[in-house]
């Protein structure tokens, strides 16, 4: 039987939160907050499975890079209540292999999230 999951949640700099330090969490990575000189480090987490960055077409190609980003959208939101990004999980179904489950995950995003000119 099929469990259905879907959550999403505001990363706002008004509860403390810094998208450098989310983005290295969700990718199990480090990467190096420029605004607070603090390096978040995340690389020791397991049960990341697959994590890409999607970007709509005509975004500059140094997003690729996942701390250049976060590190631009942290700089390009001076507000102290902004909203930095959306963490959305959802729950795939156990039937797919992996390959299947980052093609559904994949297509998903692109489909409700890019194609509206988010990354």
């Amino acid at each position: 039987m099929a469990i259905y999951h879907f959550s999403v949640k505001i990363i706002s700099r008004n509860d403390g939160r810094s998208a450098v330090a989310a983005a290295a969490y969700r990718a199990a990575t480090a990467l190096h907050d420029l605004k607070i000189g603090r390096t978040h480090n995340f690389s020791n987490k397991t049960g990341v499975v697959h994590s890409e960055i999607l970007a709509p077409p005509g975004s500059p190609a140094r997003w690729a890079d996942r701390e250049t980003l976060w590190n631009e959208i942290e700089k390009r939101e001076g507000r102290d209540d902004a909203q930095l990004s959306r963490e959305v999980e959802f729950a795939l179904p156990r039937e797919l292999d992996e390959a299947q489950g980052v093609a559904l995950a994949r297509a998903f995003v692109q489909r409700e999230f890019v194609a509206l000119g988010m990354v």
